[in-house]
């Protein structure tokens, strides 16, 4: 790993054991075994979460830990090879699980400390059946190719020199001989397989995995037959193909059982062969786990490690999985499975958002060589709610931006460099190419300043193309959900972090901010009032959006109008969600840019611009001021894109204490807002309003 992980002790903790050394057996980096948790039955762990909080972190972490010390694998079910066949092998004959199937293998074949290669002779027949299948028209060349990659899973790297490359040569024969012609092909391909195990160098384990495929069902005890069938099954597809597909992953089980079979290679090989699928929501991960649970629940064992990275948690086929946090599982994991429901024998760890101190350590590390103002840790952990790939990708824009970068806003859309050898782009596009579907970004853009379905269905019809309707909405809402975002009352996007990218981006697609002001005036009409008695919460709504298009007069009038006789409580959520709107700099009244970095809401919040204020006629003027200076103030310390202005944060703590004094009945709480909402804006936290058990303020209506 380029850079340690942070705040996942519970898998990798070697004293006392982590869950990673507690399912190997082994300590991680190190060939020191561990008792081991579960000696008999396995879970199939899951790692759950949204993209981002550090999934495929920890997969690589895991294969870099016990690499060389037991065999281990890594796939990743969104890579390119399991999206559709190469070198032209027809479909009928290859499947995302075939092709998982056959780099795992090649991946745990490879010698361990103490421990030479495994072989995988039942699988390697298997996969030959299957590649036979589509080999009617295809060249000699190609055949050959795809043969010897297969037989190299039984190649064991012993005395027997050439022994591979003698077997493929003769099933290549046979097979290119039917091609030709003179003998059924697929008969002709697994007739040589077989053969190969019978010759006289060939092992006795090896003839006994040759024989295995006589258990197939209806092949008479007949190996040739069983792999016929298997062969016909695979081409038939549907369920006939997920029969075939289950039994290749058991013979591949089955390999790795034999592998650790008898008294010398249970003394060299001290862990578990260790098995990790990243993505696994999409194919072949639920072929791969299904299979895998559904032997196991039907009593054929394994002592295979298997470890998955899985988007979201809510799938049906998991319905009965056992569920943990990640410390739930740092000492013991309390698993066990229902005999009745196999998707029990699964364990779905959710993994936990980094902590402020991880931010801290993250933040601290990257910048060792560059002054970093203070707050920079604790505002980076409040923009990204602990996601650890968006505190890393804004620590590398900190470290080659500061100290020029001025705020996290800077920071976002100033170019970061990832690799040497190639341009940077700017961290927020970086960002959003990993956290957002990259088929749905455009649309999510725009309604990603939506708060629930018919406010995105708005934005829709005025900013999206004519064919995306309602439905799409809706769709739209079911995948974010299946991606892992949190559904949030008041946010049609649920994550904070992911919904300000996208409102960034959105500011950003046009030179003069149009598609910005057209969304939010969009909303405006959407929650403008139709009678003379408004709905507060739509109000609400209203005053937010026109505050993100820099009107604050109407927004100050509402909270100073309320302020005598809304509870105190109800008011303090108001002034705290209205000021919640995104602030993307100044612009003049054409919508194009200041030149300036001023923060004009500091300047309105620490009181400089009264004196040229219009009051109202016919309202207290002290009041109306101290309102205007306390929204700008909010404005400023709860924007996610700016580090806290400590005078901003006394000027706060002042105008609540005056507020406090004219509402007897409220004065407790405003007192308390007083203290709590500096601390908590120098802190990094959402403001807290006193005794509300709400922690999501950006969804307050």
């Amino acid at each position: 790993m380029g850079r340690p992980l942070h705040g996942r002790g519970a898998l990798f903790d070697t004293d006392p054991a982590g869950l990673a050394s507690r399912l190997v057996g082994l300590r991680p980096h190190q060939h020191r075994a561990t008792a081991v948790e579960h000696p008999n039955e396995l879970p199939f762990v899951l790692l759950t979460g949204g993209r981002g909080l550090g999934k495929s972190a920890v997969l690589g972490e895991l294969r870099d830990a016990y690499k060389g010390h037991t065999p281990v694998a890594l796939i990743d079910c969104e890579d390119v090879q399991f999206a559709r066949p190469t070198g032209g092998r027809p479909l009928e004959a290859w499947s995302p699980v075939s092709q998982a199937l056959l780099g795992v293998a090649e991946q745990l074949a490879e010698p361990v400390t103490g421990a030479g290669r495994i072989t995988f002779p039942r699988l390697m027949s298997g996969l030959v059946a299957v590649a036979a299948g589509g080999w009617d028209d295809a060249d000699s060349e190609r055949i050959r190719r795809e043969v010897e990659r297969i037989l190299l899973l039984n190649e064991g790297g012993s005395w027997i020199a050439g022994f591979a490359g003698r077997m493929a040569g003769r099933v290549t024969a046979n097979v290119v001989a039917a091609v030709s012609g003179t003998g059924p092909l697929v008969a002709s391909a697994i007739e040589a397989t077989l053969e190969s195990f019978s010759d006289s160098f060939v092992n006795r384990r090896q003839q006994r995995a040759s024989a295995w495929w006589r258990a197939y069902p209806n092949a008479g005890a007949d190996a040739r037959r069983g792999l016929m069938l298997l062969s016909g099954h695979f081409r038939a597809g549907g369920t006939s193909r997920e029969h075939a597909e289950r039994h290749l992953v058991r013979a591949l089980l089955a390999d790795l059982t034999d592998a650790y079979a008898g008294v010398l290679p249970r003394m060299q090989r001290l862990g578990r062969p260790v098995v990790l699928i990243d993505n696994a929501q999409q194919a072949p991960g639920p072929g791969l786990a299904d299979a895998i649970l559904r032997d196991r629940a039907d009593g054929i064992a394994d002592q295979v490690v298997f470890v998955g990275g899985l988007r979201g948690a809510d799938r049906p086929a998991l319905r009965n999985a056992v569920r943990r946090t990640l410390a739930e599982v740092a000492r013991r994991s309390d698993w066990a499975p229902d005999p009745a429901a196999p998707s029990s024998r699964a364990l779905l760890v959710a993994l936990a958002p980094l902590s402020p101190d991880d931010t801290l350590h993250l933040v601290g590390a990257a910048c060792a060589q560059t002054p970093a103002p203070p707050q920079l840790p604790y505002a980076t952990h409040r923009l990204t709610g602990g996601n650890p790939l968006g505190i890393v990708r804004l620590a590398d824009s900190a470290a080659q931006n500061l100290p020029g970068a001025a705020s996290l806003g800077e920071l976002l859309t100033a170019d970061v460099r990832l690799h040497d050898d190639h341009d940077g782009r700017p961290t927020y596009l970086e960002l959003l190419d990993r956290l957002v579907p990259a088929d749905r970004l455009d649309e999510l853009t725009v309604l990603a300043a939506a708060h629930d379905h018919d406010s995105a269905c708005a934005l829709a019809e005025a900013l999206l193309p004519d064919d995306f309707g309602p439905a799409d909405v809706r769709a739209l809402e079911t995948r974010l959900v299946a991606e892992g975002l949190p559904q949030v009352p008041g946010r049609f996007v649920g994550d904070s972090f992911v919904r300000t990218l996208l409102l960034l981006r959105l500011h950003h697609r046009d030179a003069d901010h149009g598609q910005w002001r057209l969304a939010h005036e969009t909303l405006i009409r959407h929650y403008a009032h139709s009678a003379d008695d408004e709905d507060p919460a739509r109000a609400r709504y209203r005053l937010h959006h026109e505050l993100a298009l820099g009107g604050a007069e109407s927004a100050v009038e509402y909270l100073r109008d309320a302020f005598p006789a809304l509870d105190i409580r109800i008011w303090l959520r108001s002034l705290r969600f209205i000021a919640s709107a995104p602030y993307f700099h100044a612009h003049d009244a054409e919508g194009h840019d200041f030149a300036g970095r001023d923060d004009r809401r500091a300047a309105i919040a620490l009181g400089r611009t009264d004196a040229v204020q219009v009051v109202p006629e016919g309202a207290d003027a002290v009041l109306h001021l101290r309102i205007r200076r306390l929204l700008h103030a909010v404005w400023q310390l709860t924007d996610p894109l700016a580090l806290p202005d400590p005078k901003v944060c006394d000027r706060l703590r002042f105008e609540l204490e005056q507020l406090s004094n004219l509402r007897p009945a409220g004065n407790a709480l405003l007192w308390r807002a007083s203290r709590d909402w500096p601390e908590d804006a120098l802190a990094g936290r959402a403001l807290r309003v006193p005794d509300d058990d709400e922690d999501e303020p950006d969804g307050d209506a």
